[in-house]
C-alpha cells in the first residue's frame, strides 16, 4: 500500500510548516495502520489528526459525526484545499446522494462523511464495503459515554466497525472526556489496542469568570456591549422561551443577537446558524442544542446565564471561544434558583436511578466550580485527571483573589432552622425563601398560620440580608453541606451538616458572594489584532473584507476561505510572490492556485 509523507502532505495540501503538540505522533501512529483514542481541547486540531492520514493512506477516510447541520461547511473547507470530500446525509436528493456513492465506489473520494445514524440506514453498509476505506474517524466519541454530557444511542453502534472491518485503523477523538468518559469510550468502541494520547485541556487564552447572578439583563447587556462590542459571542440559556427573552434584550440594546433552539423551524435555525457563520460580530442565543461542530474561530466570548448541567458540558461550551489562540472569555452568572431547578429538572426526569445519581453527580461538580476560592483553571483541569503547577492568572479567582468570610455561624443557623422546622412543625420543610424569612423575622400570613414566629431561631439572621442568606444557601448546596429536594425545591441537610452544626467543620466563603458584589474584568488582554500598526490594520481590513466577499460568492463562512490569523501574517509580512505565499502558515498549494493572484493584487495597492 503507498502510503504519503504526513509533513509533505500537511505543507501541500493545508498549508501548515509543522504539527502542532501530539499532532505528529498521532498522524504517524494512525498512518501506519493504528487504532488511536484522542482527547484534545476544543480548537487543539483535531480534524487534522484525521484529515491527513486520510490523505496519506490509500481509500477514502470515513468520518462519522453527529453534525448534519454542518457538514457542509465541513467538505466545503476541505475541497477548498484540493481535497475530494463529500458528505451522506438525509438532507440531500436521491440524485445527489446517487452521485457521492458512485464517488465512492469509484474511489473518486479522498473523505466521506457520514452520521452514525447513517450506518443504521438499509444499505449503507453494504455500500462501504464496496469501496476501500483508508480509516474510520469517529468525532465528539464522547457521545458513546452514558457518563459523559452528551450521551447519543446511536453511537453505541459504532463499537461493530471493529469486527467488519478488523485491519482498518480507526481513531476516536472528543473534547472533554473525564476518566470515567475516557474508560467508556474504549470499552464501548472495542478500542482496547488503542493507543492512547491524552493532550492539556488547558485553555490559556480563554478567560473564566463566573458571579453571582443578580440582574442578569442588566449583567449581560453590560457584559457584551462593554467588553464585547461588535464582536461575536454566544449566549447559553436554559430554557427556549429563556433563548427568546435574551435575545429580545440584546437586540432592544442595539445587539446584533440572533436566536437558536430545537424549537424553531429548521429553516430559521440554519439561517441564524449561518448568519453566525458567515457575517462578523453576530451574537447567538441559544440552547445547548447549538455549539457542537461550531468551527468558528474568531468566537470572542461564551456566556451562560444558566448554571450548566455539567463541568464537561461547560468546558465544552466554553471552549468555542478564542479558537485562533486570540484572547477570549467565558463568562457566566448563576444564583441559587439554577441550582434548585437543575435539581427539579433531574428529579423530574424519566432517566433511570443510575443515570439519576449521575447528573446529581455531575450538577455538584458544577457547583464546586462555581463556589471554588481556588484558581478556575485549577479547578477544570484537576477534573480531567490533569494538573496545574501554577494559578493560570486569567481567572477571576487568580485575578480578583477573594477575601474569605468565616460564614459558619450563619450556616449553624440556617441549619438549625431547616431541622427545627422539620421537628416542631410535623415534618414541613420549606424552600430557602421560607427559612430566610424565618431568620430575618419576616411575618407573613403564612409564618402566622404556620406559627413559625414561635421557633427559636426566629429573628436570629437578622444581620443578614435576604441575598446574603441565598448565598449561604446556595454554598452549602455546592459543597454537599443541603440538598434540595422535590417539585419545590425544599431543604433538606445531609450527613455533611453534622459537623458544621457541631463546630468541627469551619465554613469558609467568597466575600463577594455575600456582598452579591458582580467582579468586573481587569487587565483584558487585547485581541492579537489591536498589535498591528494603522498601516497593517488599514491592510488587515481590506483582506477582511475581500475575504468576506469571496466567502459570500461561494456560499462559505469566511474563516473558510483564510483565518484571522493568516490575514494577519498577510498584512504583517506582505509577500510579493507565490514563493513568498507559501511561506505564510494556512495557505496551501491549493488555496495559492486559487487566491494567489488576487491576494498579491490586493497586497500590492
Amino acid at each position: 500500500m503507498t502510503v504519503l509523507d504526513p509533513t509533505q502532505v500537511l505543507a501541500e495540501v493545508f498549508g501548515y510548516a509543522s504539527f502542532r503538540g501530539d499532532q505528529q505522533q498521532i498522524v504517524e501512529h494512525v498512518t501506519a495502520g493504528g487504532d488511536a483514542v484522542v482527547l484534545m481541547p476544543t480548537g487543539g486540531g483535531k480534524s487534522i489528526c484525521y484529515q491527513v492520514p486520510a490523505l496519506c493512506r490509500e481509500g477514502t477516510g470515513i468520518v462519522l459525526s453527529p453534525l448534519v447541520a454542518l457538514m457542509h461547511d465541513q467538505v466545503a473547507a476541505l475541497q477548498l484545499v484540493g481535497v475530494r470530500a463529500a458528505a451522506l446525509n438525509s438532507t440531500m436528493s436521491s440524485e445527489d446522494r446517487q452521485a457521492v456513492e458512485r464517488a465512492y465506489v469509484q474511489g473518486e473520494l479522498d473523505m466521506l462523511y457520514l452520521a452514525p445514524e447513517r450506518l443504521s440506514a438499509p444499505g449503507t453498509v453494504e455500500l462501504l464495503r464496496r469501496g476501500r476505506i483508508a480509516l474510520f474517524a469517529i468525532d465528539e466519541a464522547h457521545c458513546v459515554s452514558q457518563w459523559g454530557h452528551d450521551f447519543r444511542p446511536d453511537y453505541l453502534r459504532l463499537g461493530a466497525l471493529a469486527e467488519e472491518w478488523p485491519d482498518v485503523p480507526r481513531i476516536a477523538l472528543t473534547a472533554t472526556a473525564t476518566p470515567e468518559t475516557h474508560r467508556e469510550i474504549t470499552e464501548r468502541l472495542h478500542l482496547g489496542r488503542a493507543k492512547h494520547f491524552v493532550a492539556s485541556f488547558d485553555r490559556p487564552n480563554i478567560r473564566c469568570r463566573i458571579e453571582a447572578k443578580g440582574q442578569v439583563r442588566q449583567q449581560l447587556t453590560s457584559f457584551v456591549k462593554d467588553q464585547h462590542a461588535g464582536e461575536a459571542g454566544i449566549v447559553y440559556a436554559l430554557s427556549r422561551r429563556k433563548v427568546e427573552q435574551t435575545t429580545g434584550w440584546l437586540r432592544d440594546a442595539g445587539i446584533d443577537a440572533v436566536a437558536y433552539h430545537a424549537g424553531l423551524p429548521a429553516a430559521e435555525r440554519l439561517a441564524a446558524q449561518n448568519r453566525f457563520l458567515r457575517e462578523d460580530g453576530v451574537v447567538v442565543v441559544a440552547t445547548i442544542a447549538f455549539g457542537m461542530g461550531i468551527d468558528k474561530p474568531d468566537v470572542r466570548f461564551v456566556a451562560h446565564i444558566d448554571l450548566p448541567k455539567s463541568v464537561e458540558g461547560y468546558y465544552q461550551e466554553t471552549g468555542r471561544a478564542g479558537r485562533d489562540g486570540d484572547a477570549a472569555e467565558a463568562w457566566m452568572a448563576y444564583g441559587l434558583a439554577d441550582v434548585v431547578q437543575q435539581r427539579q429538572l433531574i428529579e423530574s426526569g424519566d432517566a433511570d436511578d443510575q443515570a439519576r445519581r449521575n447528573q446529581l453527580a455531575h450538577l455538584g461538580h458544577m457547583l464546586e466550580l462555581s463556589e471554588t476560592v481556588e484558581c478556575r483553571r485549577r479547578y477544570l483541569l484537576r477534573y480531567f485527571g490533569q494538573d496545574l503547577a501554577e494559578p493560570c492568572g486569567n481567572c477571576d479567582v487568580c485575578l480578583n483573589p477573594p477575601k474569605l468570610w468565616d460564614a459558619t455561624v450563619p450556616a449553624q443557623k440556617l441549619l438549625s432552622t431547616v431541622l427545627r422546622t422539620y421537628n416542631e412543625r410535623r415534618g414541613r420543610t420549606f424552600a430557602a425563601g421560607q427559612h430566610i424569612d424565618v431568620l430575618r423575622g419576616v411575618t407573613s400570613e403564612r409564618v402566622t398560620q404556620l406559627r413559625l414566629d414561635e421557633l427559636s431561631t426566629w429573628g436570629i439572621g437578622a444581620d443578614l440580608s435576604v441575598a446574603q442568606w441565598r448565598g449561604v444557601v446556595r454554598h452549602l448546596l455546592a459543597t454537599g453541606v443541603l440538598e434540595s429536594q422535590g417539585e419545590w425545591g425544599v431543604l433538606a441537610p445531609t450527613d455533611a451538616a453534622k459537623p458544621v452544626l457541631r463546630g468541627e467543620q469551619q465554613v469558609l466563603m467568597r466575600e463577594e458572594v455575600v456582598s452579591r458584589a458582580a467582579g468586573r474584568s481587569s487587565s483584558w488582554k487585547k485581541n492579537a489584532i489591536s498589535d498591528l500598526t494603522d498601516e497593517q490594520q488599514e491592510t488587515f481590513e481590506r483582506l477582511r473584507l475581500w475575504r468576506l466577499e469571496e466567502a459570500r460568492e461561494q456560499g462559505v463562512p469566511p474563516y473558510v476561505v483564510f483565518g484571522d490569523a493568516t490575514l494577519r501574517a498577510l498584512s504583517t509580512h506582505l509577500p510579493q510572490s507565490n514563493e513568498a505565499l507559501l511561506e505564510i502558515s494556512g495557505i496551501g498549494q491549493s488555496k495559492l492556485e486559487r487566491y494567489g493572484e488576487a491576494v498579491l493584487a490586493l497586497l500590492a495597492e
